[in-house]
C-alpha cells in the first residue's frame, strides 16, 4: 500500500485504476481492495481525496423517497442509504437521524404532497405522513408564515462527508491499494490495456474504472464514447454559526424542481446551520466562487423558510458543482470490449449510494472478465467524530487521562485539540494542506475562521505534516 502526491509512478500494470477520489472512487476503492488478488489503484488529480463534489455538498444521507421510481439511481440509493448508516454506526461517522420536512407554501405544492408521498412508497419508503399546518408548527416553531402543511420524511438524516470519503480511502489504502494523488489524467488510451498519460508520467492498467465526477464525460470521450455531456451545476449555501441550530429542528425541504431538490434549510452534525444551495449551470467546471447575487437570493428565500436565521452570523459560505447530465438518472454503464465502466453523472445522491454504487461497479467489473477473487474484509477503522451530538474528545476524561494532548484545546471554536491535530497529521492518509487538516479535525472551522487558532494551527501542521 502506499500514499504518492509526486514522483514517477509505478511501470507495472494495476489489475484496476480508478480515476476519481471523491466519495464513490474511494467507494470502489474500498470495495475491489476486499479482493486481496487485485492491484487497485486510485488516482486523483488534486492533492486530497474527496476534494471535489464530496467536500462542498448539503452532507444529507438520503432515503431515497423522491427518487424517479425503477431508475438506477432510486435502487442505489435505497440500498446505499443502508449501507452507509450501517458503516457510520461501524466506524464512527456522526449521523443524526432528525428527518425532513417537504413544506408547501402555495396551493399547488400543497396538492403535490400526496404525490410524493405515493412516489416515495413506490420507492419502497411508505413511512411519510401528511401534516397540517399546526402540527406542522408545532414542530418547526421558527418556520416563516403562511405555510400549508408538510410531508414528514422521518428517515432523512445529516451525515459527515468528509469522515466517510477519509474512511473508504483509508481501508482501501490499508488493505493495499496505492493512492496516487497529484495525478492529473491528460489523455487515455485503450489496446489491450489501459494507458493513462498523467501529470505524473504514465499509468497502465487492464481494466478503468471512470469516477472522475465532473469530469467523466471528457475521459469518456477519450476512450470513444458520446455517452452524455457533463453540465455542472453550482451550488452556493451559507454556513450559519451555531447559535442558530436551535432555531431548526428538522431538514427543510422545498416541493422539488426539475432543477433539483431546491434551497433548503438544514442542520449539520458539526451543529452550524446550511442555507442552500443555489442551481446555476455553468460552463466552466472550475467555478467554485461564490457570487453576491448568488447568496443574495440564498437570504431572500432563507428569510420566506426561517426568518429568525437572517438575524445570526454566516460564519462561512462555499460552492460546489454537482454533475448534472440533464437526466433522471445515473450514468453507469459497462464496455466489456474495453475493460472499462463509466461512472457518470452521480448527482447529490452519491454520497448516500456510494457503497451500493461501489458493489454494482464491481459486479459490471466482473461482467468486463475481471476475475475479482475471494474476499477479505477489510481492516476496521475508527474514525474522529467531528459531530456535536456525540462525546467528543475534549469532553471524555478517560481519553485525556490516557492522554493530556486530547484535552489540550488548540481551536476554541470548534473545541479541536491538539491529540486530535496530531492524529490526523499521523493518519494513513495525511492532510497536505490546512483546509485537509480543517476537513479531518475542523480546526480553523468555526466563528472566527481561524482567526485566533490560525498560527498555531499552521505550526502544528508545519511541524508535523509529512513531505
Amino acid at each position: 500500500m502506499s500514499v504518492t502526491a509526486d514522483g514517477p509512478l509505478p511501470s507495472t500494470p494495476y489489475d484496476v485504476a480508478i480515476v476519481g477520489a471523491g466519495v464513490v472512487g474511494c467507494a470502489v476503492a474500498r470495495e475491489l481492495a476486499r479482493r486481496p488478488r487485485l492491484r487497485i489503484a486510485l488516482v486523483e488529480a488534486q492533492d486530497d481525496v474527496g476534494q471535489g463534489t464530496s467536500k462542498a455538498n448539503t452532507a444529507i444521507l438520503h432515503t431515497g423517497f423522491d427518487a424517479a421510481p425503477g431508475t438506477l439511481e432510486a435502487r442505489l440509493v435505497r440500498e446505499g442509504y443502508a449501507r452507509l448508516g450501517a458503516y457510520a454506526a461501524e466506524t464512527g461517522i456522526p449521523v443524526e437521524r432528525v428527518g425532513a420536512l417537504l413544506v408547501a407554501w402555495d396551493e399547488e405544492q400543497l396538492a403535490a404532497l400526496p404525490r410524493l408521498a405515493e412516489k416515495a412508497a413506490r420507492n419502497a419508503y411508505p413511512d411519510t405522513a401528511l401534516l397540517g399546518p399546526a402540527e406542522l408548527y408545532a414542530r418547526e416553531p421558527h418556520l416563516g408564515p403562511g405555510a400549508l402543511g408538510a410531508l414528514h420524511i422521518p428517515g432523512e438524516s445529516i451525515i459527515c462527508p468528509w469522515t466517510t470519503t477519509l474512511a473508504y480511502a483509508t481501508q482501501a489504502v490499508r488493505a493495499g491499494a496505492d493512492l496516487h494523488l497529484n495525478t492529473a489524467v491528460r489523455a487515455a488510451t485503450w489496446a489491450d490495456g489501459h494507458r493513462l498519460t498523467t501529470s505524473r508520467g504514465t499509468l497502465r492498467a487492464r481494466h478503468l474504472v471512470n469516477a472522475a465526477g465532473l469530469h467523466a464525460d471528457t475521459l469518456d470521450r477519450a476512450l470513444g464514447h458520446e455517452d452524455f455531456t457533463v453540465t455542472p451545476r453550482r451550488g452556493q449555501l451559507l454556513v450559519h454559526d451555531k447559535f442558530a441550530r436551535p432555531l431548526v429542528r428538522h431538514i427543510l425541504l422545498p416541493v422539488p424542481t426539475a432543477l433539483g431538490k431546491g434551497v433548503l434549510v438544514a442542520p449539520t452534525v458539526y451543529g452550524n446551520v446550511l442555507l442552500g444551495p443555489t442551481a446555476e449551470d455553468l460552463d466552466d467546471k472550475r467555478a467554485t466562487g461564490s457570487t453576491a447575487e448568488g447568496l443574495a437570493a440564498l437570504r431572500d428565500q432563507g428569510r420566506r423558510i426561517l426568518p429568525a436565521l437572517l438575524d445570526e452570523e454566516v460564519t462561512a459560505v462555499y460552492a460546489g458543482l454537482r454533475a448534472a447530465t440533464g437526466q433522471e438518472d445515473y450514468r453507469i454503464t459497462a464496455h466489456p470490449e474495453q475493460a472499462y465502466v463509466t461512472v457518470g453523472g452521480i448527482r447529490s445522491t452519491g454520497l448516500t449510494a456510494s457503497l451500493a454504487i461501489a458493489a454494482h461497479v464491481a459486479g459490471l467489473l466482473a461482467g468486463t472478465g475481471l476475475d475479482l477473487g475471494p474476499v477479505r474484509e477489510p481492516e476496521p477503522v475508527a474514525m474522529p467524530n467531528l459531530g456535536e451530538a456525540f462525546p467528543r474528545p475534549y469532553q471524555r476524561p478517560d481519553l485525556i487521562a490516557a492522554d493530556p494532548e486530547y484535552g489540550t484545546l488548540v481551536c476554541h471554536c470548534e473545541r479541536v485539540s491538539r491529540g486530535e491535530i496530531r492524529d490526523a497529521l499521523a493518519g494513513p492518509i495525511p492532510p497536505r494542506t490546512l483546509a485537509g487538516l480543517r476537513r479531518r479535525t475542523r480546526a480553523g472551522a468555526g466563528r472566527c475562521q481561524g482567526f485566533y487558532c490560525g498560527a498555531t494551527v499552521r505550526e502544528l501542521f508545519e511541524r508535523g505534516a509529512r513531505p
